[in-house]
């Protein structure tokens, strides 16, 4: 088990590699074509358009200037001070401030999150309340997409970057036992072979009634 203290400082450590690469991050990733799972996010949510979007790790805002040039109202959160001021300035949208492991949602909100390429920074023990967070967030019948680089469990540092890799099955636990269904998962880039697809993607929903067990 971590101390809290310890948490403290893996999000202190690696929030402040983000916010002093921001610029160098923002000039490699620009260019990331993201759009089978920002296509996997969109076509899995039922709700009328426009939808709203929660961009959970939004970094520099790409992704959030495309969920709006599309038409839908995209809110970005990410734990960089740096990537906040990027991303309100890049994307025109709201952005908030606040880190993975220390969250203020409002509830039943969203009708999608996007979480690319960022829950696999919180810490494993904390997972499942990061987890229960985004699913109260979440209308009825809302989609979580998730992407994070694989693995087989591994939990440490990565550089200067703390980080979990887990594999569909761990992953899967985690997420159901915070609530959600699973729809669908995939690995990527897309068209390799399997060794050289290093991420995991995959689709969740928000059931839209609570189901009542009796005796």
């Amino acid at each position: 088990m971590i101390e809290d203290d310890d948490y403290e400082d893996i999000t202190r450590r690696t929030l402040h590699h983000y916010d002093d690469n921001a610029r160098r991050f923002f000039a490699g990733t620009i260019d990331h074509d993201v759009r089978q799972n920002i296509d996997a996010l969109l076509g899995a949510i039922e709700a009328p358009v426009p939808y709203s979007i929660l961009d959970f790790g939004c970094g520099p805002g790409r992704d959030l200037k495309t969920f709006t040039a599309l038409g839908h109202h995209a809110i970005g959160l990410d734990g960089s001070e740096r990537f906040v001021e990027m991303a309100r300035d890049y994307s025109g949208c709201e952005v908030w401030h606040q880190n993975f492991i220390d969250l203020h949602l409002p509830d039943a909100t969203f009708d999608g999150i996007f979480a690319n390429a960022s829950l696999f920074h919180v810490p494993r023990d904390v997972l499942p309340k990061v987890l229960s967070e985004l699913h109260a967030t979440l209308k009825p019948g809302g989609v979580l997409f998730s992407s994070n680089p694989r693995g087989h469990n591994e939990e440490g540092w990565n550089g200067p970057r703390y980080g979990c890799f887990h594999d569909y099955s761990a992953w899967e636990r985690y997420v159901t036992a915070a609530g959600f269904e699973p729809l669908r998962h995939y690995y990527r880039p897309e068209g390799l072979p399997r060794d050289q697809q290093p991420w995991l993607a995959s689709v969740w929903r928000k059931p839209r009634t609570v189901s009542l067990r009796t005796e």
